[in-house]
């Protein structure tokens, strides 16, 4: 019989609290996506004659997806345009050829998800990124078989700030939304969490502005490092 003073602290998370899954948004939480895509964007500014945009501009932006992008690049562009869809289409397909050339995990984020294996607690990606780009991008990470389930933006009819991505994913691992915890550096991420039920931390690592007031997020937590996350987990019990 193992005694209590054998026992990891990973594992008496898990046996303590009814924490029964981590969901992890991908851009900006678990990984540093940002220099990719602005090796993307800039390539689409150059067909158009346009100049280079500083890495510094483009990361704040990047949490919002292809509309918030593409408005820093195309600057007035009307996202329900067709010339907004041209180069929609166009900067995904620069951005799938280099999917992973610089792209890491965020320092720390290898430790986090080691410590939620070791505790036994499956996790999982939540992204509002296209499922041919998140699974290229796992793929190349050697995420994917590490991921108990992967939903993209195109996996159900909704995408964040909507809760159903969410709850999909709980779904998929046949646990209650009420007993998950989900990590996003963005308001939508928030929101999406809130919305399904889930306790929600805010990722301040990532592509956040300083400027930003994320305790109006009303998250239940704030992490400033990856290390953080551990940190949260370790007192997560309800």
């Amino acid at each position: 019989m193992t005694s209590p003073s054998t026992i990891s602290p990973a594992r008496l998370l898990h046996e303590r609290s009814a924490l029964q899954a981590v969901f992890f948004d991908l851009d900006g939480t678990l990984a540093d996506t940002a220099p990719d895509l602005a090796v993307a964007l800039n390539r689409l500014r150059a067909e158009a004659g346009l100049a280079r945009l500083p890495l510094a501009s483009i990361r704040p932006k990047v949490s919002g997806g292809t509309p918030a992008l593409l408005g820093l690049a195309f600057d007035r562009i009307d996202l329900h345009s067709e010339e907004f869809q041209r180069l929609r289409t166009r900067f995904l397909a620069l951005y799938g050829e280099r999917v992973a050339e610089q792209t890491l995990l965020f320092p720390g984020m290898e430790e986090v998800l080691s410590f939620v294996e070791t505790a036994g607690l499956p996790w999982g990606v939540v992204t509002n990124k296209p499922g041919w780009l998140t699974h290229r991008l796992l793929d190349a990470l050697d995420l994917s078989t590490r991921a108990r389930c992967i939903v993209s933006g195109d996996t159900t009819t909704h995408r964040k700030p909507h809760p159903a991505p969410l709850l999909h994913a709980a779904d998929l691992l046949s646990v209650k939304a009420a007993q998950c915890a989900f990590a996003g550096d963005a308001r939508d991420d928030i929101v999406a969490g809130h919305k399904a039920g889930m306790k929600t931390l805010v990722a301040r690592f990532g592509y956040i502005d300083p400027s930003e007031d994320t305790a109006a997020w009303g998250a239940d937590g704030e992490a400033h490092a990856p290390a953080d996350i551990v940190h949260w987990l370790r007192s997560w019990t309800v």
